[in-house]
């Protein structure tokens, strides 16, 4: 019997202080997941894929969920995978379920707070609360939070339920991949991270000229290749656009990643309007909550808590992708 959904009570900085606490020198590393489990097609994992097995928790601002998101839409896995968001704002206990515009209580487990998910899984647990979370509903626990693979679990384990036949993982370029999604972890997706924690100038030029620098990569590759890796989506495409699509919105001004803006560079904006244009890719999009969630949780980067309004960005313009 599925337990009533209970709301958390409204966000509270007084009592409960920011989530995040300010990041100590020299810190920059994302904690590792506490579930690093892998979900598989024949159940050699102890975590099999089959229809209606698992819940997906999610936030709309986090770039880690909306890769899982826009893989299981790429992939026609909607009716496979059910999901859910969290409230995009959280004090110091952390993602919370609350009624709101994309976001809802959990319908799942009435957990009003997801870290009861993890306490359901591991008693012990009192570490860090992440999202991603993969919920199985079978053996009532976390299978998974682990986002450096969950966008692969469900790319490639699903399969025999996926409506869309599209191979975001394929097996001649799997090692290729890998190397260019290890580049783009290191190099832009904590980039900007690395940039806004900083607590030295010289950290901050250094972190920033290595994004940067990364980025200048991408544009060259970009400029004679639709996608990464040629004419075909992968999941190299999906790990940048979610990037792409947080960095003149937040990343530019919030850690001030802003030696130039996504529309300075030709070729990757016109690549992330291409990808924006596919319904995967702007379904799953919420550029709003995620300015909300950034600029008013961070408040030892933003203690003002002022949103900005910007900026225009005209992400429907058209692009010439297509032709390369």
């Amino acid at each position: 019997m599925t337990t009533p959904p209970r709301a958390a009570s409204p966000v509270d900085f007084a009592t409960y202080g920011p989530y995040a606490p300010k990041p100590k020198p020299g810190q920059s590393a994302r904690p590792g997941p506490a579930f690093p489990n892998r979900i598989t097609a024949d159940g050699s994992s102890g975590y099999p894929a089959e229809p209606g097995r698992y819940h997906l928790y999610i936030a709309l601002s986090c770039p880690f969920c909306q890769r899982v998101t826009i893989t299981r839409k790429l992939k026609g896995l909607e009716e496979v995978i059910s999901v859910s968001a969290v409230d995009p704002m959280r004090d110091g206990r952390g993602w919370a379920f609350r009624e709101g515009d994309g976001h809802d209580l959990d319908h799942v487990n009435g957990f009003a707070l997801l870290s009861e998910a993890y306490t359901a899984t591991d008693p012990d647990h009192d570490g860090h609360v992440s999202v991603p979370v993969l919920w199985d509903k079978v053996e009532k626990r976390i299978a998974t939070n682990d986002f450096r693979t969950l966008s692969l679990d469900v790319a490639t384990a699903f399969d025999q339920w996926a409506r869309n036949d599209i191979d975001l993982y394929p097996e001649a370029l799997r090692a290729e991949i890998d190397s260019l999604n290890e580049f783009l972890y290191e190099r832009v997706h904590n980039g900007p991270y690395r940039c806004g924690f900083a607590r030295t100038q010289e950290d901050y030029e250094r972190e920033v000229l290595s994004l940067f620098d990364a980025l200048d990569q991408l544009e060259e590759r970009l400029s004679t290749r639709r996608y990464l890796f040629g004419d075909f989506l992968t999941d190299s495409d999906v790990r940048l656009f979610v990037t792409l699509a947080r960095f003149d919105s937040v990343y530019v001004t919030h850690f001030k990643a802003n030696l130039r803006r996504l529309v300075d560079y030709p070729n990757l904006w016109a690549y992330a309007r291409d990808l924006y244009s596919q319904d995967a890719f702007r379904s799953t999009t919420d550029f709003e909550q995620t300015k909300r969630h950034y600029f008013l949780t961070h408040t030892w980067i933003n203690p003002s808590g002022l949103v900005p309004l910007g900026p225009d960005l005209d992400w429907d313009a058209p692009n010439d992708r297509g032709e390369l």
